[in-house]
């Protein structure tokens, strides 16, 4: 059995087909954890749209299907979105293994707490937008004018849309990332940030109203948080600038 490719060292020198075998490998490797993770979403699939289907108002009952194939392909489309989902975890740490050797030492711990606080950030994204802005979302739309219409949901719009909204607000608790990233490479720095906070508060709104999201309850859900992670990225990145010549400073003097 063939092992999973080593991870360089930083500094190791390897040659260019040495790297494409590393890189060949390590996309094997991520497509088969994407098959593993849709065939595990596969098997549990119903369990999967049951959750999906809890923020319907119990009035609407389940979405609906107009074809003949329309059952199968939704479930797949799901499992297939619920696979990457499980997969991404290996997916980045292969691709953080290709590129690692290319970062010092001393910055690969600031990496690892920038992904873990990624990845927390992901979850409570989804979180909210599960439990707080979808239910709210879906009553409003399913329930404007619903005397002039007969609502029906097709399955297909349906889980389209709701996949949508939770990504959307996930990249929206990314926030924090994007603008601690900025500062970190020297593009932003704290005292912009806190004297413009008025430009940006309208960058936020105008990011809110571009994501998906078409009713005026998914656009406020999605600013408000959008509003209290840039003020509170604005801190993190003050901590940030603080500690970054001290770690510099400390990584110089190491001999």
């Amino acid at each position: 059995m063939k092992r999973l490719p080593r991870r360089l060292r930083h500094g190791e020198e390897a040659t260019l087909v040495e790297h494409l075998d590393e890189l060949r490998a390590r996309i094997f490797v991520s497509l088969g954890a994407l098959v593993l993770g849709f065939v595990v979403a596969f098997v549990f699939h119903r369990h999967l749209l049951h959750w999906l289907n809890a923020p319907l108002p119990e009035k609407r009952g389940n979405p609906i299907t107009l074809g003949v194939a329309e059952p199968f392909l939704t479930a797949v489309k799901v499992s297939l979105m619920a696979g990457f989902g499980l997969a991404l975890p290996v997916i980045l740490w292969q691709l953080w293994s290709f590129l690692a050797p290319a970062v010092e030492e001393h910055s690969e711990r600031t990496v690892r707490v920038f992904v873990l606080f990624a990845t927390v950030l992901l979850v409570a994204g989804v979180a909210f937008g599960y439990w707080v802005v979808l239910p709210k979302a879906i009553h409003f739309l399913t329930n404007f004018d619903d005397t002039l219409y007969k609502v029906e949901l097709r399955a297909r719009d349906y889980y389209s849309f709701v996949l949508t909204v939770l990504l959307a607000v996930g990249i929206v608790f990314e926030l924090p990332i994007f603008l601690l990233a900025l500062v970190r490479l020297g593009v932003l720095s704290t005292d912009t940030l806190r004297h413009n906070r008025r430009l940006g508060y309208f960058i936020v709104a105008v990011v809110a109203v571009l994501l998906p999201g078409i009713d005026p309850v998914t656009t406020t859900f999605e600013t408000i948080p959008l509003i209290v992670l840039f003020e509170a990225s604005i801190w993190l990145a003050l901590l940030v600038e603080r500690r970054a010549p001290r770690a510099e400073a400390a990584s110089l003097s190491e001999p």
